[in-house]
């Protein structure tokens, strides 16, 4: 009996800092924007209680669903290429040889990059005037007149904000995908090619299905980072032309900071908070699934 309790104290002592950590800077900043959705409050004035206010403006705020549908069709667009391009890759480059090793570190580089560095970078790439891409195409001949990437049609901003995120962060599913696959027995493989199971079959009857869970991992990861994205879209478009490229995270940022309206920028961050969640739940599920 002394024995079990104080294994658990000393459990309890372990895991003391990361609930401290926890507390501190996850449950209690929560908390507060909970408090302050539920108040109008500009940092200028004192925060005065309106209730649900907040929320009913939320809700008919046609430039917030506006803002929302945007994010989930950049999320649509770019999530699936991720998922079909990362794993891709990491069927090309999961055997353990010098070359794949190189080719592996070489795709995973542009991931340390930080996104708002990266993001510099695509814009100056995109430029009109004096742009890489601009004068690619001229060279091929693909292009006759000068294409405005970003800030003018929203279908153009969008994709090619897509392109500069994909060569940003399909490092990062890439290299999960390698260590799911580099996780299988060798002997499950070599009994496929013993049977003659063709290649086509060994990647959807053996390493799909022992992968799946990691695939579901990954794609629930790439969706909320893609629900969240903000810093390349506030460094590229500026939410350019007439707002239709400002994602949901950007209209949170244009209410709390430049226009102050603290109480109904943390309304919209739950609401979004709240789908975020709706998308967690939904992986759970999958994931229970899969593993039975």
């Amino acid at each position: 009996m002394y024995n079990n309790a104080r294994g658990r104290f000393l459990g309890l002592l372990y895991v003391a800092p990361a609930l401290l950590f926890v507390l501190l800077f996850t449950a209690y900043p929560f908390g507060q924007m909970i408090w302050v959705s539920f108040n109008s409050w500009s940092l200028i004035t004192p925060p005065k209680f309106v209730g649900t206010a907040n929320y009913t403006k939320a809700f008919a705020d046609k430039q917030f669903w506006t803002s929302l549908q945007f994010t989930l069709k950049y999320t649509v667009l770019i999530t699936p290429i991720l998922m079909i391009g990362g794993y891709a890759l990491a069927l090309l480059v999961a055997a353990n040889t010098p070359l794949r090793r190189f080719a592996r570190a070489v795709i995973f580089i542009p991931v340390v990059i930080g996104l708002g560095a990266s993001s510099l970078l695509w814009y100056w790439l995109f430029s009109t005037d004096y742009g890489l891409i601009n004068k690619l195409l001229f060279d091929l001949g693909l292009l006759h007149k000068p294409v405005f990437w970003l800030g003018v049609n929203a279908d153009i901003s969008n994709w090619a904000i897509i392109v500069s995120v994909i060569w940003k962060v399909i490092g990062f599913g890439m290299l999960l995908f390698v260590a799911a696959i580099q996780g299988i027995p060798s002997e499950v493989t070599e009994a496929a090619l013993v049977d003659g199971a063709s290649p086509w079959q060994r990647m959807t009857r053996i390493t799909l299905p022992l992968t799946l869970r990691t695939v579901l991992l990954v794609t629930l990861v790439s969706v909320i980072g893609s629900l969240l994205a903000f810093d390349q879209f506030y460094i590229m478009t500026a939410g350019q032309p007439q707002n239709l490229t400002a994602t949901s995270v950007f209209y949170v940022y244009l209410n709390s900071f430049p226009y102050l309206k603290l109480g109904y920028g943390a309304a919209l961050s739950l609401i979004l908070a709240g789908i975020i969640l709706l998308f967690t739940l939904l992986q759970l599920v999958l994931s229970r699934r899969s593993h039975a």
